[in-house]
Formats: structure tokens, C-alpha cells, sequence
């Protein structure tokens, strides 16, 4: 069988294919394998490498890691978040810290109360529906009811029957409590939080593993792809970078790729590029793709920056730090760049990896100090970037980062470490980068909209989310039902479905 593309998901598939005995080759058309989960020394003359793409791990089930023997370690942040606009603090387990930020922001204890019993509800959530993400795909109402056996009355109903939006009206009071839960609603989703796509994504965002706890990839996201490959390898997987796949054709009992001039035959393919490209390669019109909407700074400082609240910047960016990110102005933005206008608002989040993680730095005295720095900006889709590409990302940059300063007690920029050229080490990446350098349509990095975990029509009960019109070609990338994110899920499920048959 050919697993098409190299990415995290792809490569899930062929060790599970390999290890179960069977013939296994991957295709890869860049010089190295991993897709958006990599590591990089982004740059030049600078001893570090940058999670340059993804960069924090919340889906990958644990059985996935024990299944595979996967040599991983994933550390936990020791903060949650904190918001500077309203000094709002919550630990990576909600204490008396956090009680008194809440106290303190909104002048009692009863949102504090409201926001513990929300996340207490959304973890019995993930623990009821997480198993099923590695099984069958189960009826709408199977999925109800393993949720209503755990959780108060009415959670279903707020997470997915209800906008977003109106279920965090209901809930919370305060405009930057509501904004904090809303993020996860947004990240890669053009969408607003009274649009479903917020629902989907939400729940993508806060099921992860059983948890929905996000964790840091010890050695960086190539070291959760560098585990894959060794895995893959070992098993028999033969893996080709460097070549690019030009033609698939299938008619379901015997399949072709060709790549490079080559044409292999095959009794299963299985595709972990983003379906839209699957059908350019099929010589089928692609379906539209919804627009990416995210843009994602990656820095190197001299130092962490003081923060104008005084809080230590060690607690402060050790989670996710939100930037101009409470519901009002997530939604104005989300209306202005619906509108094809750069938002006058511009909601960030933060976090610093170094702080979990330093090893993504060599061990080198130029390195003292040093810490890295992710911004991952949100509505900001394709469109915005088609007029003037170069001149919009060096915009946005400057006013991401100025955003920024609003909270600090010295401008960012005067914190950045240079390169061996002299020049400051940041580099950002547009919904178009993203499209051009990994081949997400329109820079979408769940390769489309994200679906239910569950069937929603009558014939996919008891499909794996994987399957095209075709009985033997599967897709194992995020496009698959219950792909996105870096979960591993899809190629899982997709490996699952050729052995089936």
C-alpha cells in the first residue's frame, strides 16, 4: 500500500500498517518528513530550533503513544492562561491563585464558581467521547447519551446545539472571561462564535486525550515526528522524500500512484494530504475549502519582557497569554475581516515553549537568557493577504507586536536576539505561507472545516471517517472525520479501515 504525504497522520498509518505486516511506502514531496509538525533552525547562525508550525500537542491519545512504542515525553505548562487586560491569572489546575485573579477582575467569587463548574462539565465531556475518537463512528444520539450519562443536564445542549456565543452569554458576565473560553472556539477558524464551525472547533479544542489539557512536545514538534519515522522504519515502512506525487487513480480493487516518473501499483492508497489536493490528483475538480485564518509569529528573545501588571513574566507567558482577546473584540474582528477589512482590533495569544522546555536551545552560552516566543494571531484568512502578501504580513507584524507593547514595560523588539547577519530573529507565517511551503489549500490547517466526532448521516455509522467513493483509498490526514490538530487520529483510523478489510 502508498501513504501519500508525510505528515504526523500519515506516518501514524504506515507504522500501524507496518507493524501489522503489511507492505508500506510513503511518499513525501519535500526534503524531509513531519508536515506542520516539525522542528527548524529557523535562524541563520542561531542554535535553537523552533516549533515552527504546530506547536503544542493536546489530541495524540496516550493509546496511540503505547500502541506504537512511541518514545515521547510531553510536559504539562505550569500555567493555563493569563490575560493582562484585566490581570487575569488561571493555573493549569485552578486554585486559590486563580479565585483571587477572578475576585479580584470581576469583584466576587460567583464567576470564578460558574467558570469551575463549566470546565468540570467539559472534562466529564472528554472523558465520554475521547475513546470514541479512536473507534467507529457511532450515532448522534449514542454520542448524547454517553455524554448525558456523565455530565449535568443541559451540556449537550450548550456545546452542540446552541452557537457558542450564546452559551457563554448565558454563562459568564464579564467580557474577558468570556473571551478567554471563547479562544479555543477560534484557533485556525475563520468563523463567529455564533457560527457552528466555533462549536466544532471548541470541542476539538477542549476533548484532547480525555483532558483536553494542551502539553509541550519535550524537543519540539519534530521530536513527536522524529519518534513516527523511527517507528515507521523500523517496522518495514519504506519512506521517500524528495518526491512528488503527480497522479493517484483507484477503482477500488487495485490502485496507481505515480510520482517522479514512477508508477507504483498498490492494493490500498492512503492520502495524508488535505482532500482538496486528493482530488486535484485524482484529475477531479477540488471541492472550496474554507479559508485559514491564522498568523503565527515565531521569536527568539535576549530575555522575557516585563509586564506593565507586574506579574513574572516566568508565570506570564508560561501558558497562553491573551492579547486583545475578550468576546467583544474576538467578535468585532471576526466582522471586520468578514468584511475583507484588516481588523482594527488584533487578538493574539502567546506563549513561550522555553519555559517547559528548554532543550529546544543548544546547550551554548550564547543561549543564557535566551527564550522563544509564539504569536499566533487569529482572523486574519487568505483572502486578506492575495492584494499585497509581503507588505500585509510586514503590517501585521508591527501591529501584532505593538499590541503587545500595550502590556509591557519595554517594546518586544528591544528584547529580540539577533542573527549571525545581524537582523532580529522573528520570521511570521500567513494562511498563504502556509498554503505555498505545506500545501494547505488556502492555508487551512485542518485541511476544511472540522466535523462532529460522530455520524451524522445514517450510512456512516460504523465507518471510520476515512473513506472516500472509492473502497480503496482512505484519507488519513487532518481532512479526515475527526482529523486536525496534531492527534494522530487520523491515520490511526485510517489504518484501522484497511486492515478491517
Amino acid at each position: 500500500m502508498v501513504v501519500v504525504g508525510g505528515g504526523h497522520n500519515a506516518l501514524v498509518a504506515a507504522a500501524y500498517l507496518a507493524l501489522a505486516g503489511r507492505s508500506v511506502l510513503v511518499v513525501e514531496k519535500l526534503d524531509h518528513v513531519g508536515g506542520a509538525a516539525i522542528s527548524a533552525p529557523v535562524f541563520p547562525g542561531v542554535p535553537a530550533r523552533l516549533s515552527r508550525y504546530s506547536y503544542l500537542v493536546s489530541l495524540l491519545p496516550d493509546r496511540v503513544v503505547a500502541d506504537l512504542g512511541l518514545k515521547l515525553e510531553l510536559r504539562s505548562r505550569a500555567v493555563s492562561s493569563y490575560t493582562p487586560a484585566g490581570d487575569l491569572l488561571v493555573e493549569r489546575v485552578p486554585g486559590e491563585a486563580t479565585a483571587a485573579s477572578f475576585r479580584a477582575l470581576t469583584g466576587s467569587d460567583a464567576e470564578f464558581e460558574r467558570w469551575r463548574r463549566w470546565y468540570g462539565d467539559l472534562e466529564l465531556l472528554a472523558a465520554a467521547l475521547a475513546p470514541t475518537l479512536l473507534e467507529p463512528l457511532v450515532p448522534r444520539e449514542h454520542a448524547r447519551i454517553r455524554v448525558d450519562a456523565v455530565a449535568r443536564a443541559r451540556l449537550w445542549e450548550q456545546v452542540f446545539e446552541r452557537p457558542l456565543g450564546v452559551t457563554l452569554e448565558e454563562l459568564f458576565a464579564d467580557d474577558v472571561v468570556r473571551g478567554v473560553v471563547a479562544t479555543d472556539g477560534l484557533i485556525g477558524t475563520h468563523a463567529s462564535l455564533h457560527d457552528p464551525r466555533a462549536n466544532r472547533c471548541f470541542l476539538y479544542h477542549v476533548i484532547g486525550n480525555g483532558s483536553g489539557e494542551w502539553k509541550v512536545p519535550v524537543g519540539g514538534m519534530g521530536a513527536v515526528t522524529g519518534e513516527l519515522l523511527r517507528v515507521a522504519r523500523a517496522a518495514g515502512a519504506e519512506v521517500v522524500t524528495g518526491a512528488e506525487v503527480t497522479r493517484v487513480d483507484a477503482d477500488g480493487r487495485s490502485a496507481e500512484v505515480e510520482f517522479d516518473g514512477r508508477v507504483v501499483g498498490a492494493r490500498f492508497v492512503l492520502s495524508g494530504v488535505a482532500p482538496a489536493v486528493l482530488d486535484a490528483l485524482r484529475g477531479k475538480e477540488p471541492a472550496p475549502v474554507a479559508e485559514g485564518s491564522q498568523f503565527k509569529v515565531n521569536m527568539l528573545l535576549r530575555r522575557l519582557p516585563r509586564l506593565r501588571t507586574g506579574v513574572d513574566p516566568r508565570v506570564a507567558f508560561a501558558g497562553t497569554l491573551h492579547v486583545d482577546e475578550s468576546y467583544g473584540q474576538l467578535e468585532q474582528a471576526y466582522r471586520e475581516s468578514a468584511a475583507g477589512l484588516v481588523p482594527s482590533v488584533l487578538p493574539a495569544e502567546v506563549y513561550c515553549h522555553t519555559l517547559t522546555d528548554p532543550s529546544i536551545l543548544a546547550d551554548d552560552p550564547a543561549n543564557a537568557g535566551r527564550h522563544t516566543l509564539t504569536l499566533f494571531g487569529l482572523h486574519t484568512p487568505a483572502a486578506l493577504f492575495e492584494d499585497d502578501h509581503d507588505g500585509l504580513r510586514d503590517r501585521l507584524v508591527a501591529g501584532y507586536l505593538a499590541a503587545l507593547d500595550r502590556y509591557l514595560e519595554e517594546p518586544i523588539a528591544e528584547c529580540l536576539a539577533r542573527d549571525a547577519d545581524g537582523e532580529p530573529c522573528l520570521e511570521a507565517r500567513t494562511p498563504l505561507d502556509l498554503a505555498a511551503e505545506l500545501g494547505l489549500p488556502r492555508g487551512n490547517i485542518f485541511h476544511g472545516d472540522l466535523a462532529w466526532p460522530f455520524a451524522e448521516e445514517e450510512d456512516e455509522v460504523g465507518r471510520w471517517g476515512v473513506e472516500t467513493d472509492v473502497a480503496n483509498l482512505f484519507v488519513c490526514g487532518a481532512g479526515a472525520r475527526r482529523g486536525g490538530g496534531v492527534s494522530g487520529i487520523g491515520g490511526h483510523n485510517a489504518a484501522m479501515a484497511v486492515l478491517e478489510r
